[in-house]
Parts: C-alpha cells; structure tokens; sequence
C-alpha cells in the first residue's frame, strides 16, 4: 500500500467526531504491522467509552509526530484524479496521516529510531484526545503536529473562543406585544453591540474575528418569543481574557453567557530551512502543552478547502510532506 492508498483507505472509514473507534482499530493494525517488524510498540490510549488515541514508539522517542483522526461531518468517500484525493478528511487530516506513517517507516528502514506517532480524537470539537495524551507524556523533546498548512511551518496559529448566548423572555398573542417580552429582540440587540466590539489585533497573527455562527428561537410567527439563542466563535489572537471581559460588558447581564470552548492562541518556532507561514484555525498544541515536547505545526494540503464539500489534498504534496518531515525529524534530533 503506498501513502496515496493509505490516504483513500483513511478517509473511506467514516469517522465524525465521537465515532473514531473504527479508524482507531485500523490504525493501530497498520501501526502494529510496522512495529513488528522495527521493534516497536503500539498502544491504545483511552480517552472515553469506547474512543481511544493511538500511540506507536520506536525507542525512546525524541520527535513525536502527531494529528488528529475525526472528522466534520458530513462523511462522504474518496476518490481521485491524477492531481487530487478527494473526501472528507482528505486534507484534515488523513493525508496528513499517511505522510507521517511514510516518513517514520522510512526513516525505520534507514535505521533511525528514536520516534514516536501519535494520533488522537476529538480535535474538532473540545481535543479531549490531546488533554487525556497530554497527562500521559512519553518524555518526547519536540512534537510535529498536524494540519493543512500547504507544508509551510507555521510561525503561529490563532485561538478559539466559543460562547453560547441566551436570553429570556415572555410569551404573548402577537397583536398584543406589549403584554409579552421578545427574547429574540433582547438577542439581536446584544448581538449588534457584540458585532461592533473592538477585538485584540496581533502583529505576528493579525486581527481576532467573530462569527455568529448559530441564531435559534421562538415558537411561532404569530406567538412573541419567550426564548432565544445564539453561538459565537471568536478566532483569538490571545489568551481570550480581555475578549470575554468585553462581551460580558456588552450583555450587561441582559442575557446568560455559558463559555463552551476557549482555547488560546499560540506562537511556535521556525526550523532554518523550512518555509514559513501563519494560520487563522485553531489546533490541539495548547492543550499538548509542552508535554510531549516544544511544538511544531506543518501538513500538506489547504485549509480553505477543509471543512467543504470540496476537500481534497495534492497528491504531489502529500509526497512533498513525507520528505519534508523526515528532515524535521533529523533536524531536530540533533538538537
């Protein structure tokens, strides 16, 4: 099987977040069949039920490469053309997969060791995989991880601050308004102050943005609404506080705030020799910490195309990926 076959054969077993036992037991199979034969161990991680990371070491690893194995949904298969794998996951992030699996058997053949890969669950969503391998370190020096940056190490990536707004409010007839309190009006107009707010700017990551990403309510059009409520995902720049602090202001206690994510921004280092870039997503390296290591983040394939229904990933990138992550590996081994 060579990586653009692994790559089909990843993104072809669905795995939305919160169902990646299937892809988990595959590759622990793959990666079982590479330590046998190069004096390694694979294990399972478990995280919750029956969801679980998949470590492989070979030695004592120095360089951990790392990503995660859900994906968004919805779930559609591969296919390919002679410039593209196509589907979900292709570029976020099971070409990203497959480059690491090639990268490190090839340096096992070569007779390097001293290695470690290290797929987890849950990134989409809350990177619960990362926060459970983060209590669990193998004494790792540096971490690789992975995500579509079209192979260019990235300098820094932005935060995630992710609240959910509600308000409340009091039923009435709709030709009578004055006896009822609309919860959809209190929401609207938070949410316009919220829209005008002033966000951190950053001059390696630039500014912080805001989408309102999710408006539900009311019950009917002839009834005024007694509820309301609306999700806002802000890309930080920061740490998130001075963020938060400003959107409780705004509300002003007019509606609830519930903090359902907020991960920070983070800065990482270059490598010489290593082109260079910044991205806007979020990834699962603050919850790593330093755990496994000082961090690194570099994939093939696009962001812009991650998350669609046009997600796909360059074969000759894929390759490029391969090679590219066997000189970081050497690299930072003789650190």
């Amino acid at each position: 099987m060579n990586a653009f076959e692994l790559t089909r054969a990843l993104v072809d077993v669905e795995s939305i977040t919160e169902n990646e036992e299937a892809i988990g037991n595959l590759l622990f199979s793959k990666l079982s069949e590479l330590a046998a034969s190069h004096a390694g161990r694979v294990e399972r991680m478990p995280v919750e039920d029956r969801r679980f990371n998949v470590l492989a070491t070979f030695g004592d690893p120095v360089v951990t490469l790392s990503t995660h194995m859900d994906t968004v949904p919805p779930f559609f298969p591969s296919r390919e053309d002679s410039q593209h794998i196509w589907g979900r996951g292709a570029c976020d992030t099971k070409g990203i997969i497959a480059s690491m699996i090639f990268a490190v058997r090839e340096l096992l053949e070569a007779g390097h060791n001293n290695m470690a890969l290290l797929f987890v669950v849950g990134e989409e969503r809350n990177s619960t995989g990362a926060i459970v391998a983060a209590r669990q370190p193998r004494g790792s020096k540096f971490l690789i991880n992975g995500e579509p940056t079209e192979n260019k190490l990235a300098l820094g990536s932005k935060g995630a601050l992710r609240l959910q707004l509600t308000a409340s409010g009091k039923m009435a007839h709709s030709a009578y308004p004055e006896l009822g309190e609309s919860a959809i009006e209190k929401l609207l107009d938070v949410l316009e102050v919220v829209r005008r707010l002033p966000l951190p700017n950053d001059k390696i990551l630039g500014p912080s943005t805001l989408n309102i990403g999710t408006i539900t309510g009311g019950r009917a059009p002839n009834v005024i609404p007694d509820h309301a409520q609306a999700e806002i995902f802000i890309r930080l720049v920061d740490d998130g506080a001075s963020t938060r602090q400003a959107i409780t202001n705004a509300v002003q206690a007019k509606l609830d705030v519930k903090e359902l994510l907020n991960t920070p921004a983070v800065l990482l280092g270059g490598l010489d020799g290593f082109e260079t870039t910044v991205v806007a997503f979020t990834t699962d390296i603050p919850w790593f910490g330093t755990a496994w290591g000082k961090p690194y983040l570099l994939g093939p394939g696009s962001i812009h195309v991650a998350h669609t229904s046009e997600e796909r990933i360059p074969k000759n990138q894929i390759l490029e990926a391969i090679q590219i992550y066997k000189r970081m590996i050497q690299q930072l081994m003789k650190s």
